[in-house]
């Protein structure tokens, strides 16, 4: 999953303050009529004034850091899975039920591609702690079900991201007029 976004903006949709450093900012990814993922950026105390023009696939609410002089925009700006990952597991993140299940989601999967590395459960046993193979910092991820429903949600709200899944049905009509369209010749 890798999508090109917008940068964390300067200043807020709502009212055009500028950030300063350490504002709690909400950041939410919407889809459009047109299909399209914007990034819209909110100072937290003005998040009841946004109103998204689309459907809100998720939303986070991190400390405003100025960008680096040198900063590779470029790499930032390409949101996939690790990315995403890092910006909602972030203990600055204030998490909500939406994103807690992508974190779960998210976790899972980067551990497959050993981006992420088990290292425990917290002391109390509710959460998991993954160590980022790059930065080596840690991350704890509530623990949750990996049940059929838990992915069922999870593959709504990614749908959201990258689009819907093409049908059984579509993809055997595809199959078929390419198989259709395939000339042999001896």
């Amino acid at each position: 999953m890798e999508m090109n976004l917008q940068p964390l903006a300067t200043a807020c949709l709502v009212s055009g303050q500028a950030f300063a450093e350490g504002d709690a900012v909400a950041s939410y990814l919407v889809r459009t009529a047109n299909l399209e993922i914007i990034r819209h950026d909110v100072l937290a105390t003005q998040v009841a004034a946004f109103v998204p023009a689309g459907f809100v696939a998720c939303s986070w609410v991190h400390p405003y850091k100025m960008r680096k002089a040198g900063e590779n925009s470029e790499r930032t700006l390409k949101l996939n899975a690790e990315t995403l990952f890092l910006a909602l597991a972030d203990p600055a993140t204030e998490p909500s039920p939406e994103n807690t299940r992508l974190v779960q989601f998210l976790a899972f999967m980067l551990e497959r591609k050993k981006l992420l590395r088990p290292k425990g459960r917290s002391a109390d046993g509710t959460k998991d702690i993954y160590e980022h193979a790059k930065t080596k910092v840690l991350y704890a991820v509530p623990k949750g079900e990996l049940t059929p429903e838990f992915f069922v949600s999870v593959q709504a709200q990614l749908s959201v991201l990258v689009g819907e899944p093409k049908s059984k049905a579509t993809t055997v009509a595809i199959a078929s007029t390419a198989e259709a369209q395939t000339v042999v010749t001896p």
